[in-house]
């Protein structure tokens, strides 16, 4: 009896990659208050960058979970992220400033999806809007620029002029600022946090 002949094992057809997914491309969502849970577009553009969750839950811990009557700005809002939370837990009006038209009109669907009345979405330079605060009438201002952002000093002056007594400033950095910088533009150190390469401050006015 001739023994059968060799045949090689057939070779499985390997699966095609799936193309991968961009850089930046994703969601982030609300951690609490009435839109917990709620899920926000993350756009694949450079600079674009949202604050981690982490970071968010520990700013929000710092702050307490109640924002009710507060005012708020978050002049580079991107998606919008931080400035939602502080709405989210009851702050009486949040401005959302931001300069890319797409994003603005993110936000400006994803507030009416909220029926968010108490957020203005604008489109336009957060620093001048700063800049053209009122004196006192923010108690709360978030600050989170592109890293490579040349307008820190001057965007956390003009946030020290417009925040209300026992106001708030929320800076987002690669680096870690100190007393020693910050007084020279009118505010001190609170409490700050380092989570991978983001630094966390919150700052208040000096006395």
């Amino acid at each position: 009896m001739r023994p059968k002949p060799h045949t090689a094992p057939a070779v499985a057809a390997r699966p095609e990659k799936k193309p991968a997914t961009p850089q930046g491309v994703g969601e982030v969502r609300i951690i609490g208050g009435q839109w917990k849970r709620t899920r926000l577009p993350v756009a694949n553009l450079p600079g674009l960058r949202p604050t981690p969750d982490r970071v968010r839950e520990t700013l929000f811990n710092w702050l307490g979970q109640d924002l009710a009557g507060w005012r708020c700005l978050d002049a580079f809002a991107g998606t919008g992220a931080l400035g939602l939370e502080a709405a989210s837990r009851g702050a009486a009006s949040v401005q959302l400033v931001e300069q890319d038209a797409g994003l603005v009109e993110r936000l400006q669907q994803l507030c009416q999806r909220l029926k968010a009345s108490t957020v203005q979405v604008r489109r336009g330079d957060g620093l001048a809007a700063l800049q053209q605060s009122a004196l006192a009438s923010l108690d709360l201002v978030l600050l989170d620029p592109p890293f490579e952002s040349p307008h820190y000093e001057a965007a956390l002056k003009a946030a020290a002029r417009a925040l209300a007594p026992q106001g708030f400033v929320y800076l987002e950095t690669a680096t870690a600022w100190s007393d020693e910088v910050l007084a020279p533009l009118g505010l001190a150190l609170h409490r700050h946090l380092k989570a991978g390469a983001v630094h966390a401050h919150l700052l208040r006015a000096l006395g």
